[in-house]
């Protein structure tokens, strides 16, 4: 019986020495099915830089603060060190027994300088250093993404300058409205991604607390110097809270939040660019590296790239819904429920950015077509608002009443298959009877861009102008 007492005390002690995460509390390991379920390597391990970074940075201040040794500080960095090459260099071997890249990285740290590595963890938790990680490395993406805005954006002013006088229709519920220019139509994006990047800075300004020396929930007995290691990592001070450190993931949401708005106004210029180049209008020809053919019809060119940006929305959406929905009826601090805000995070970034680097790539090098341009302005009767609005001024005739005769005249146009520039004024007398020749000059498409001279109308002159303070509000500092 003792033999036996001994082999089941022995394979007890095994089982524990393999669970490197709970020590002792434990007397069996999970099953296979809860460590897969439980771990989170296989998605956070692109962490890895950042937790090195926040591991070096509270390891120096352990030292600092005399709460480990210099000469533990220096084994512990050269240990760090070494792993970051590992991963790198893709020759470290990560472990679903251990949970995740802190326990990952920590469990090598120990293999390499011993006892030593175990102490690197003091006066911290994963709590704590999760929600770190996230942040460093989220601000990287922040920087990525709202880079690459600031490139589309200059991409879009470029083309805009370039095309200031090219005229085309502008539409309302994708009807012919009125004459613009397409310079003018591209500057309403420059505009709409500068409200993006505001959105993104303003949310990495909010975010940049540093959650580490909360620890698990309610801070740590030792004398810790959070300052220094807020310092260290760039944030601009230590969270005020220890509890709400740890439960916080509203940076996320907002980050996710900006990135849904930057991917509906892709989706809407990508929207754009699919009717564009399709074959019923014909506006523009998109760049071909950014296009696709048909397996089966020889003759196709695919605007796949805009499709797929006009699809992305969706499950950047997705995303947002899903991490507001985990930690919606969250009591507080912490719940393993918060390891699912990983995967909607990493996936929003990394789409959020291919779109951008894709809608830029389409706008580069777009090529419009003036010619079919011009003609759908001859269709739609594009001048009308023109019309009514020269009755206004020159004849004096009340708006409501103006627009009654406008309308009157549109169909008369219509009724003879013509544009309103083609009327004669015999044909638009036959409506208003004291009109003159000069009525005739408001129905041409050149004098209605150009008479449209308001602070941010779609004049060409407007439109360099614009272009200018574009570049001054968005490309310069």
């Amino acid at each position: 019986m003792l033999n036996i007492d001994n082999k089941m005390k022995k394979s007890s002690l095994d089982k524990q020495k393999n669970n490197k995460i709970w020590g002792g509390r434990f007397s069996t390991s999970p099953s296979e099915l809860m460590e897969e379920f439980n771990s989170s390597i296989q998605f956070d391990q692109i962490l890895y830089i950042e937790d090195i970074e926040g591991s070096l940075a509270h390891s120096e201040m352990l030292s600092k603060q005399n709460i480990i040794s210099k000469k533990e500080f220096l084994s512990i960095k050269s240990g760090l060190e070494q792993i970051k090459k590992e991963i790198s260099n893709k020759e470290f071997n990560f472990s679903t027994k251990l949970e995740d890249i802190h326990m990952n990285i920590e469990n090598r740290l120990v293999e390499i300088i011993g006892d030593t590595g175990k102490k690197l963890h003091t006066a911290r938790s994963r709590n704590d250093q999760v929600a770190t990680d996230i942040k460093l490395w989220l601000r990287k993406k922040i920087d990525e993404i709202e880079l690459s805005l600031k490139n589309l954006q200059r991409t879009l002013i470029e083309k805009s300058e370039i095309y200031h006088d090219l005229f085309m229709p502008g539409y309302t519920h994708l009807q012919v409205g009125q004459p613009v220019t397409f310079g003018h139509h591209l500057l309403a994006y420059v505009e709409m991604f500068g409200r993006d990047r505001g959105r993104l800075l303003d949310c990495r300004k909010r975010m940049n607390e540093l959650p580490l020396g909360s620890a698990a929930l309610a801070g740590t007995s030792y004398p810790i110097d959070r300052n220094f290691v807020a310092e260290k990592l760039g944030f601009s001070k230590p969270t005020e809270n220890s509890m709400d450190a740890v439960a916080d993931r509203d940076f996320a949401i907002e980050f996710m939040s900006a990135s849904s708005l930057i991917a509906i106004h892709l989706s809407r210029l990508a929207e754009e660019l699919v009717i564009w180049s399709s074959d019923r209008f014909n506006f523009v020809k998109l760049p071909e590296n950014f296009t696709t053919g048909s397996s089966i019809m020889p003759q196709k060119r695919n605007p796949d790239a805009a499709e797929l940006i006009r699809a992305k929305p969706g499950r950047i959406f997705g995303n947002l819904l899903s991490l507001m929905t985990v930690l919606k009826g969250l009591p507080m601090t912490y719940g393993k429920d918060m390891q699912e805000d990983k995967e909607p995070i990493i996936d929003t970034a990394k789409n959020i950015k291919l779109c951008i680097l894709n809608m830029e790539g389409m706008i580069g090098n777009i090529e419009p077509i003036p010619e079919k341009m011009m003609e759908a302005l001859q269709t739609g009767f594009p001048t009308a608002t023109d019309l009514a609005d020269y009755l206004v001024k020159n004849l004096k005739i009340p708006f409501r009443e103006a627009h009654h005769l406008t309308g009157k005249i549109v169909l008369l146009a219509e009724t003879k298959m013509t544009p309103l520039e083609n009327l004669t004024l015999e044909n638009i007398q036959s409506v208003v009877p004291n009109a003159d020749l000069k009525i005739l000059e408001i129905l041409k498409i050149k004098n209605s861009i150009s008479s449209r001279i308001s602070y941010g109308g779609t004049a060409p002159k407007n439109v360099l102008k614009a272009v200018k303070n574009a570049k001054k509000r968005f490309l310069e500092g």
